[in-house]
């Protein structure tokens, strides 16, 4: 079948036709008004000839006068890849010998530049896709443009968008004029192109089809000379971040973004979210705060909205935020406290009361514990980690497990450690004590000052392992060019067949093997099961020539600085206000003995983690070896309840795994995650007042102190991340599994984070500038472009 009538065209031929062809085709057949044409299907493009005769039958079939003729590639106008512009339309097409060179053209676009980097983007395989071309009788508009039926800028689905131009909408698509904009509750005077009537119409029309599609929709439509509304296509709009879950209660709710406080914006699989919700909501309630953990798009967001409300929690909710959310969070908390609809209620009241009794319970266990390990330091530590190795040794299963079934109840038994104060306590006290400074010394000494004073902190389990792996790539000896020239993904394959030379890896495994990039999801690899991102990291090191910008010597400078800076500091702040200048000495003392145990706490909860993963592993295992999936890791798209139904009842889970899957390879290619958002759909930050636009210097966040110039290395991944020693590392946020990139590199640049997160803590030890906050960077700022980073201005120069 080569050409057959829009008419015919269905969601069920997608590729046959193309994801263009079918939408109209499902708009035909719901009576919507589109302009009549016919289809050229992919099984022509296969052949690679023209089918002529067929086209020119169904051409004069439309009268043979002016067409459009438009491409519908089998991998276009999906739910998650729209190819907007990435493929040609070739318009006013007159005569059989114009209408063949514009399908030849639509043909030719499938492997244009721009198209083959949307599908490389979208990990779309090439050799899988094919064109149909669209050809219809061609109106000509007063007036075109693009509906939207959710706000596109800001995410609100109850807001529908409209751009509008006189003639034709190429011009709206292509940004080539000036276009009339219109918002639902903007209110415009009447000297646009539409009037108040084509307005509603157009209102109406959305409506219906994002009724009929059962999602927001980006509409392209066109008015004639005769005021008729004519459709040209109707597809999903692609970059809304998914909707939180339906609460069924009429209040706005607000979801701040939980996962970047761990340096994770990636999804999180269904098992690892599983076990992460629980565990957040079982932590924060050791703190006396109840928030219940929202999956959104597979990311964590923590539902605020009850402490929004509640009169004694607002007050101090954003100077909360500040340790472990940052500005960022904190800008937008104060924009929904300022919010009418989040004005405190009697509700709130009431479970504001509820949850202040809790809070007063843990308020007992935290003065104590907080208060112990401010006055004993070293026993603090001492006990901490007896505790971490204490529950590393009981992580571990029993040697009698044999079957699926043992395996699950032994996962399903895990619970929460009876030693939680003992960890939790000292890096509680670690963390006010440096942070609490800060406002002690006002007018006395800067953020930068602090930070400098906070620079090589030591007993930090992340700081320690970096070095371990250095002190592994000064050991290669003999087999230096080999790590050097050997990708790291076959180095890693080789150490885990045994036919590598002994470089120590094994010894780094058996410590740090549980560790990883997102290691608190479940569902991602460890260390231990692929080295990869270590092995990519030796070869990062091996290029240090150097040795003073070894990080041993680096992490050495640093403490040495942050001891004199601190000893300085003290002094000065001692003459000119002697109380707060002796407690500010105190705090950050003891911020030096403990402030450096924040990573310690995640370390240990890794150990329990790691082995409900091998359990989880091995179950899947079994039920991969009876069919019931296609590969072991396939269980970490299921929940513990259905492994259950799977293991004990023989449920078939094969179909919820793949379009869990689907969802999840989705989700990895956004690179963009709301700080904050509202029931409604709205991203928070984006109704925030605008910034004002800046002569080329990037505004962020100080988090290390220090000024330096070198080339950006701009980096999504790090397990294969290639660093150069002085590159800028600018990345969208990291975690304990990004760090050994810091030894290599100069400064730190990321989009999310805190002054007292991973990165900025680890940045601050080698004594690297480090800005955090910076909206955009790593799409603002290219690879290989020459940047200043300023630490103690929070600033970064593009030259």
């Amino acid at each position: 079948m080569h050409v057959i009538a829009l008419s015919e065209a269905t969601t069920q031929m997608l590729d046959l036709v193309g994801g263009k062809a079918a939408g109209l085709g499902e708009l035909i057949r719901r009576g919507e008004r589109v302009p009549e044409g016919f289809c050229v299907t992919t099984e022509a493009h296969r052949l690679g000839v023209i089918p002529t005769a067929e086209v020119v039958a169904a051409y004069e079939r439309l009268g043979a006068g002016p067409v459009a003729v438009r491409s519908s590639a089998t991998a276009e106008d999906l739910p998650d890849a729209s190819f907007a512009g990435q493929q040609d339309t070739v318009l006013n097409v007159t005569g059989t010998a114009e209408l063949i060179a514009a399908i030849e053209t639509c043909w030719d676009s499938l492997h244009s530049d721009r198209a083959t980097a949307y599908r490389d983007a979208r990990q779309i395989d090439h050799q899988t896709v094919r064109m149909a071309v669209v050809v219809q009788r061609m109106i000509t508009p007063t007036v075109a443009g693009v509906l939207f039926t959710a706000n596109p800028l800001t995410g609100r689905r109850d807001e529908m968008a409209v751009d509008a131009a006189a003639g034709l909408g190429t011009t709206v698509v292509d940004g080539a004029a000036n276009v009339d904009h219109y918002v639902d509750g903007v209110p415009r005077d009447d000297t646009g192109c539409l009037t108040s009537a084509h307005l509603a119409e157009l209102r109406a029309t959305g409506e219906r089809l994002q009724a009929h599609f059962g999602s927001p929709q980006d509409v392209e439509w066109a008015i004639d000379a005769d005021d008729v509304l004519w459709l040209l296509q109707s597809r999903p709009i692609t970059s809304l971040f998914p909707l939180p879950p339906r609460t069924g209660e009429p209040l706005t709710r607000v979801y701040l973004e939980f996962g970047h406080v761990q340096g994770m914006l990636q999804p999180v699989t269904p098992m690892g979210m599983s076990t992460l919700r629980t565990q957040i909501a079982a932590m924060l309630a050791a703190l006396g705060v109840r928030v219940d953990i929202v999956d959104i798009g597979g990311r964590l967001y923590g539902d605020l909205s009850d402490l929004a409300r509640d009169r004694s929690a607002r007050k101090r909710l954003v100077k909360l935020l500040a340790v472990d959310f940052g500005p960022r969070a904190q800008a937008v908390m104060q924009h929904v406290l300022a919010d009418p609809r989040f004005a405190p209620t009697s509700g709130g009241a009431r479970r504001g009361r509820a949850q202040g009794a809790a809070s007063l319970r843990t308020a007992g266990r935290a003065v104590v514990g907080i208060l112990r390990a401010l006055a004993r330091p070293e026993a603090a530590r001492i006990r901490m980690f007896d505790a971490i190795e204490q529950m590393r040794v009981r992580s571990a299963a029993p040697a009698d497990l044999r079957t699926a079934a043992d395996r699950l109840r032994f996962v399903q038994a895990q619970d929460s450690d009876d030693s939680a104060d003992a960890i939790m306590w000292p890096i509680v006290a670690g963390m006010l004590a440096a942070a609490l400074p800060t406002a002690l010394l006002k007018g006395v000494a800067g953020p930068d000052e602090i930070h400098t004073v906070l620079g090589g902190m030591p007993h930090n389990v992340t700081i320690e392992m970096d070095l371990a792996l250095w002190r592994l790539a000064q050991g290669a000896g003999d087999h230096r060019q080999l790590l050097l020239d050997t990708p790291p993904a076959e180095l890693a394959a080789r150490h885990l067949r045994g036919t590598l030379p002994d470089i120590g890896m094994t010894t780094f495994l058996d410590v740090y093997g549980h560790r990883g990039v997102a290691e608190v999801d479940l569902g991602v690899p460890r260390w231990a099961e692929d080295p990869t991102p270590v092995f990519a990291a030796v070869a990062n090191y091996l290029r240090v020539t150097d040795p003073r910008q070894g990080p041993d010597q680096r992490f050495q400078r640093a403490a040495a600085t942050a001891e004199a800076s601190l000893t300085a500091l003290v002094a000065r702040a001692r003459r000119r206000r002697p109380v707060r200048g002796r407690i500010a000495g105190f705090l950050l003392r003891r911020a030096r003995s403990l402030a450096g145990l924040r990573e310690a706490g995640k370390f240990a909860g890794l150990y329990p983690l790691r082995e409900t993963r091998r359990q989880l592993l091995l179950i899947g295992a079994d039920l991969h070896g009876s069919g019931l999936l296609d590969q072991p890791d396939d269980i970490m798209f299921l929940t513990l309840d259905e492994v259950h139904a799977a293991v004990h009842q023989g449920v078939d889970p094969r179909g919820t795994v793949t379009a869990r899957r689907a969802v999840h390879r989705r989700e990895l290619r956004r690179r963009t995650v709301p700080v904050a958002l509202l029931s409604d759909g709205t991203d928070v930050e984006t109704v925030l007042p605008a910034r004002p636009a800046g002569d080329g210097t990037l505004a962020g966040v100080g988090a290390s102190a220090g000024r330096v110039t070198g080339p950006a290395r701009v980096v999504h991944d790090p397990g294969t991340a290639h660093i150069e020693p002085g590159d800028v590392l600018v990345a969208t946020t990291t975690d304990p599994g990004w760090t050994p990139l810091f030894l290599t590199a100069a400064a730190l640049v990321t989009e999310t984070g805190a002054i007292m997160a991973h990165g900025p803590t680890v940045a601050r030890e080698y004594g690297i500038p480090a800005v955090i906050c910076v909206p955009d960077a790593t799409r603002t700022i290219s690879t290989g472009q020459l940047v200043t980073v300023d630490g103690g201005a929070g600033t970064i120069t593009v030259h």
